[in-house]
């Protein structure tokens, strides 16, 4: 097992990480910005690291510079946490050129998965049903000529990276020549690639993912499904676990396969694969995040399974010590994430505590939101004997949470648990455009 480990991140995720790593007795090494200088983070580690300035570009988005805090430091390995640095293959492969381990997939893996359009025929290949798309295209022309083919509405997605970014609803060649510049732009900014590729557009649908966890003996289990279909402009607002829509059996059948495609992949640590539910209740196979997910206290609070120690068992060699049959999936839990709707300083804060609650968050008294980074300020998870419960329990301790200085969506959160197609599990993806 690794003496000591760094974290590549900050806020919620490192915090998290430290604890995790705190309660298996391993040393933790925190990375902190100029614009972090006071946050909790740094401060729960073992030890900590200033690697530039505020931006991200300077800081948390520097190889470099966190490679050779891990050097300076002695840290045997690297958990890069969900986004930044973690999807990056040149940053795992850095890892593994200096002998560090990379708490991930690693960068044969993530290179080999990293363009959904081949992480698609590779999902073919292990059975999974895709939705019909390209490949990647050309240009704005190849483009026109796919859209005709595959037939609107269509959805323009970048080929790297995830987060919502480079993706464009495309219901008219109109709205493909407007928007295939824009997205292009986008993607080149966000993910350092441009490329984009068309999937068909399936409106009457739910987004499913399925948790997995995989080891480098051929093991691998899956976790039930979750339900991220509450979401504006592609950034989910609310995931719980297991669907209301989905059946028992149904639910079997999923976790099979995606614990089957796992293996057939090769794939190795935590990973999500994630399909659109359509009417006719079919899975259709979208992409597969090759990282820790933002949600995944969703599955652990319905599991008891800790997903995070899991990643550094596997990352150190240790087989999965577990099935499919052990992964409890009775009861339901849900996740809201807490986000700034402007920038200032956390002046009171009231974090509400009792069976089967946890609030994963960096803030304190006195934490300054920044505007240099992602806006989530916490995530509330609840667990509950069933749905209804489990919606009742959230409503009163997002009643019970106060954050004060900044301005957040605690209000917003509580007006889609009242709504009556959340309420009654019918919601979908377009759930979030007619809402008010």
């Amino acid at each position: 097992m690794f003496s000591k480990i760094l974290i590549a991140n900050r806020g919620e995720i490192a915090i998290r990480i430290i604890r995790a790593l705190s309660e298996m007795g391993i040393k933790s090494v925190a990375v902190y910005s100029e614009a972090d200088r006071n946050s909790l983070h740094r401060y729960l580690a073992d030890e900590s690291i200033c690697i530039g300035a505020g931006a991200a570009s300077e800081s948390y988005l520097r190889s470099d510079r966190i490679i050779s805090a891990a050097l300076l430091t002695g840290a045997k390995a690297i958990h890069p946490g969900y986004g930044f640095l973690s999807e990056n293959e040149d940053f795992a492969s850095l890892c593994e050129e200096n002998g560090i381990a990379f708490i991930g997939p690693g960068s044969d893996i993530m290179k080999r998965l990293s363009d959904k359009t081949k992480m698609k025929e590779i999902a073919k290949d292990a059975g999974l049903e895709t939705i019909p798309g390209s490949a990647v295209l050309k240009d704005l022309e190849d483009a026109k000529e796919n859209a005709g083919r595959i037939g609107y509405p269509l959805m323009l997605k970048a080929r790297s990276g995830g987060g919502g970014r480079g993706i464009r609803l495309i219901e008219s060649e109109e709205d493909l020549i407007k928007f295939f510049p824009i997205a292009t732009q986008e993607a080149e900014q966000s993910f350092n690639d441009g490329a984009l590729y068309l999937e068909k557009y399936i409106a009457d649908a739910s987004h499913i993912e399925v948790q997995v966890l995989s080891d480098e003996f051929g093991n691998a289990v899956s976790f039930a499904e979750r339900d991220c279909s509450a979401q504006r402009n592609h950034q989910k607002l609310i995931e719980e676990s297991p669907s209301a829509k989905v059946t028992a059996e149904e639910r079997k059948e999923l976790m099979e396969k995606a614990r089957l495609a796992a293996v057939r992949m090769g794939y190795r640590n935590a990973g999500t694969l994630e399909f659109l539910f359509s009417g006719d209740r079919k899975f259709y196979f979208m992409e597969m995040n090759v990282r820790l997910q933002v949600e995944h206290p969703v599955s652990e609070i319905l599991s008891s399974i800790d997903i995070v120690k899991w990643q550094v068992r596997i990352a150190a060699g240790i087989p999965l010590s577990f099935s499919n049959s052990d992964v409890r999936t009775k009861g339901a839990a849900i996740e809201c994430r807490i986000n700034a709707l402007s920038t200032g300083t956390i002046e009171a804060l009231h974090i509400p505590g009792g069976p089967f609650v946890r609030f994963d968050t960096y803030l304190e008294k006195g934490t300054e939101i920044s505007p240099y980074y992602d806006s989530l300020l916490g995530k509330l998870i609840v667990y509950a004997q069933t749905r209804d419960e489990a919606i009742r329990k959230m409503r009163a301790y997002l009643c019970e949470l106060q954050i004060e200085g900044v301005e957040t969506n605690i209000a917003e959160q509580l007006r889609i648990l009242q709504s009556r197609s959340f309420v009654d599990g019918s919601y979908g993806i377009r759930f979030m455009e007619d809402f008010r």
